[in-house]
């Protein structure tokens, strides 16, 4: 075990690991620490970790397995004391560390009598087991044990329950980081926090290799969020054109006619080239609108949420729940619609 004395700088946040031990083959762990960051940030950056950690990182494992002679997997085999089912359980506990990308065969080959372990797996050269000694079966008898095995690497991997070739599923799911826990400590008057991230691996990863993937990870998912220009989506309508005539023709809240047009994002949205008016305006929510505080209150006590729910109330519904709804918010609501191009401008906007 290594453990390390910090001093908390007052500059640029830093990290650094204060902690490490490694209690087993298949159990590590390491405590690091970042600061200075300002309040309410280790919170932020905690929670993210935490969950990029758990659930972000990639791991390798056997995910199938066919044997010889064994029509179900609740089955015995001659001369192995374990069931099939109970030989799956062992090799789902097999700790694998690999960089590979998609599927790989692997096998086993034993003569007994012997004690089947994890150095009698045959792997390819890209993946290494991390406990050899784990033990997968016991041959009392002269026989010769043999294992296809099927390896793969993925996030958060969970096999389906489909037997294939005579092969049986392993249901694994993929998680090289065994828990992760983080703890804020303020200084400075409290204007300040230190945040104290804990990670426990099972050995396919060093704590410090599951700390760089999950940032990495994070980073990832924020990269287009960078993208400084905002970028149109045209929705092409030629091919459900036919589709769109006479369904959203009119509001029934408003008499003009609308017509879709474009809609922009200050990010990319994943290939939506097509995507009908309705479901665009189910998320666009009311506070966006800048709604008198009446109205709004008014529609929130009426569950009306969305833009969508409330351009399909009717006059008849307004008068039902007693909303009045003033000149003022009309417009606005119509300025959004324009501002977004989610129709052509009306002649008349006070025309209702």
């Amino acid at each position: 075990m290594t453990q390390e004395k910090f001093e908390v700088s007052t500059r640029t946040p830093r990290w650094k690991c204060i902690e490490s031990r490694t209690d087993s083959k298949r159990l590590h762990y390491s405590r690091f620490i970042l600061s200075p960051l300002m309040k309410g940030q280790a919170d932020t950056i905690g929670i993210a970790m935490r969950r990029a950690l758990l659930g972000e990182i990639e791991g390798t494992c056997i995910t199938r397995a066919k044997f010889e002679n064994a029509p179900h997997e609740y089955s015995m085999i001659s001369g192995v004391e374990e069931s099939v089912y109970e030989i799956l359980m062992n090799l789902k506990r097999v700790v694998l560390r690999s960089d590979l990308y998609g599927t790989r065969n692997a096998s086993i080959c034993a003569k007994g009598p012997e004690i089947v372990t994890a150095r009698h797996i045959i792997l390819p050269p890209s993946v290494e087991i991390v406990d050899t000694a784990q033990r997968i079966a016991s041959l009392t008898k002269p026989i010769d044990l043999r294992i296809e095995l099927q390896i793969e690497r993925g996030r958060r991997m969970k096999t389906t329950k489909d037997y294939q070739d005579g092969s049986f599923p392993i249901d694994t799911v993929s998680m090289p980081v065994r828990n992760a826990n983080y703890s804020i400590h303020s200084f400075g008057n409290e204007k300040q926090e230190i945040l104290f991230l804990e990670i426990w691996t099972d050995g396919s990863l060093t704590p410090k290799e599951a700390l760089y993937e999950a940032s990495r990870n994070l980073i990832n998912l924020f990269i287009p969020f960078l993208d400084a220009e905002e970028q149109d989506l045209n929705f092409d309508l030629e091919d459900d054109q036919k589709g769109f005539q006479g369904r959203f023709h009119t509001y029934p809240l408003f008499t003009c006619s609308y017509k879709l047009h474009n809609l922009t994002f200050n990010y990319k949205l994943l290939n939506i080239t097509k995507m009908e008016r309705k479901e665009v305006l189910k998320y666009i929510f009311i506070d966006q609108l800048g709604l008198s505080r009446r109205t709004y209150n008014c529609l929130k006590r009426s569950n009306i949420h969305t833009l969508s729910e409330l351009l399909n109330l009717t006059h008849k519904d307004l008068v039902r729940m007693r909303i009045d709804l003033p000149v003022e918010d009309i417009k606005r609501i119509l300025d959004f619609l324009e501002k977004h191009s989610l129709f052509d401008e009306p002649k008349n906007k006070n025309q209702f």
